[in-house]
């Protein structure tokens, strides 16, 4: 649930209270919603002097039940328990909350909710998207619901502001799009993530990885591997970022670097950083790039970026080369050697004119670990592929893959397949040692 909610406020033209609408028994209790709404909302504002505090939502509640209950009575409106509770629920989600939202938002099934425009709504559950029957009345509603979730952040969405990518106080993270950069009505983005931050355990129940990739994972922590994490948009790049991450020591000093914060890093000693996005006069933006540089300031024992999407790639590499062995951060990306091709593009993007071959260097010197995650037909996110950087023969980038997943069959609408070690052995297998990591021959062992 979202917090730090406005007061509910209205007022017209000449600074009396809304009239509301009136209610007619004649009409069937769903048409009669939004009068009752209107008219539990102006007794609200008349027995509170025109401002409804929202900081007390038990008292606020039933203030709403004891007008809503009364009004049945005056108006002589008959409804069966079911019909009660659900305008009810409408009606105090609409005053107090985020209306047709409000449902999604409290179902912990739910992970993401997309509202193009006002009368289509979809979500994701269990990793597929589904389209829900809920609808908002109309854009001004939509539009209504959008500048109360971004109002309590300090953030607005008109025509000179039409984008807002936001975190919010609940964790949650908020994108909305309007006109006229959205043609179809405006856009309402919202990532849940979970209250509790998964475990390895988690990962390893659900099959998103075997107990032995875990092993491993947990072992290049330890001994400060550096690490990328690749995949597309929604496979769990950021998830089992936050999961790996418990694996590192807690007497190290880690510095998070984010575009909109989302990690949850389980430790004492960490330092969060966000970037800020320019203000309504294009001034002030804080990069990520900024933010990397001035954590090597801060004497950072690992550095994570959340996400690399530009010049900062540049900086990550050289801090990963620098003294902040076991630095991690993620990568959009279809495959782990397409990972190094998009980090070779992003070091370009950073203006500094150098050639292929040094970037590549850079790249195969910092780097040590790829583990690239897919986001199966099911629905399912899956570790497909865990690559070792070995270093350069000539120009090219050498790649040896330790765990590959073997796709079998789609069974019942489940994907069926495993993950195995390929049999090979990592280079910086004595740098395992060399901290005291000693894995079983069973981790690597081909079956």
């Amino acid at each position: 649930m979202f917090t730090n909610r406005p007061a509910i406020k209205k007022e017209n033209s000449n600074g009396s209270s809304s009239s509301g609408l009136e209610i007619n028994p004649n009409l069937s209790a769903k048409e009669n919603e939004a009068a009752l709404r209107e008219t539990v909302q102006k007794r609200l504002l008349e027995d509170n002097n025109g401002v409804v505090p929202l900081d007390n939502p038990v008292k606020l509640r039933q203030m709403i039940e004891g007008i809503f209950n009364e009004l049945l009575v005056q108006k002589n409106l008959l409804l069966n328990r079911e019909e009660r509770s659900q305008m009810l629920e409408s009606i105090v989600s609409e005053i107090t909350g985020y209306g047709p939202l409000e449902p999604l938002l409290n179902d912990p099934e739910i992970t993401e909710i997309m509202v193009n425009g006002a009368s289509d709504v979809f979500i994701e559950k269990n990793g597929l998207i589904e389209y829900t029957p809920i609808k908002f009345n109309d854009e001004t509603h939509l539009r209504r619901i959008i500048d109360r979730i971004v109002a309590p952040i300090g953030r607005r969405v008109d025509e000179a502001s039409p984008m807002v990518d936001a975190r919010l106080p609940s964790g949650y993270r908020v994108n909305a799009t309007i006109p006229p950069l959205s043609l179809g009505g405006a856009v309402l983005t919202i990532r849940k993530f979970a209250v509790k931050a998964f475990t390895s355990d988690d990962l390893v129940s659900s099959n998103s990885v075997t107990p032995a990739l875990a092993m491993f994972l947990k072992g290049c922590v330890e001994a400060r591997v550096n690490t990328v994490i690749s995949g597309g948009t929604g496979t769990g790049k950021t998830t089992l970022l936050n999961v790996i991450s418990a694996f590192i020591p807690p007497n190290e000093r880690i510095i998070s670097i984010e575009d909109t914060a989302e990690l949850q890093l389980n430790r004492k000693h960490v330092v969060r950083l966000e970037k800020r996005p320019p203000n309504i006069e294009g001034r002030g933006e804080i990069t990520i790039r900024q933010l990397v540089i001035n954590a090597l300031r801060m004497r950072p024992d690992r550095i994570i970026v959340g996400e690399c999407r530009g010049g900062e790639a540049l900086d990550m590499l050289q801090a990963m080369n620098t003294g902040h062995d076991g630095s991690m951060t993620t990568v959009h990306s279809n495959s782990p050697r397409d990972a190094l091709r998009r980090i070779e593009i992003m070091v370009l993007m950073a203006g500094m004119d150098l050639p292929l071959k040094a970037i590549r260097e850079q790249v195969s010197s910092s780097i040590d670990l790829i583990v690239h995650l897919e986001r199966m037909k099911d629905g399912k996110r899956k570790v497909v592929q865990v690559t070792e950087v070995q270093g350069m023969e000539g120009d090219t980038l050498v790649l040896q893959d330790l765990f590959v997943y073997n796709y079998t069959s789609l069974r019942d609408g489940s994907v069926v397949g495993n993950l195995k070690p390929t049999g090979l052995r990592p280079k910086f297998i004595a740098k395992l040692r060399a901290h005291g990591i000693d894995l079983p021959e069973s981790v690597f062992a081909k079956n």
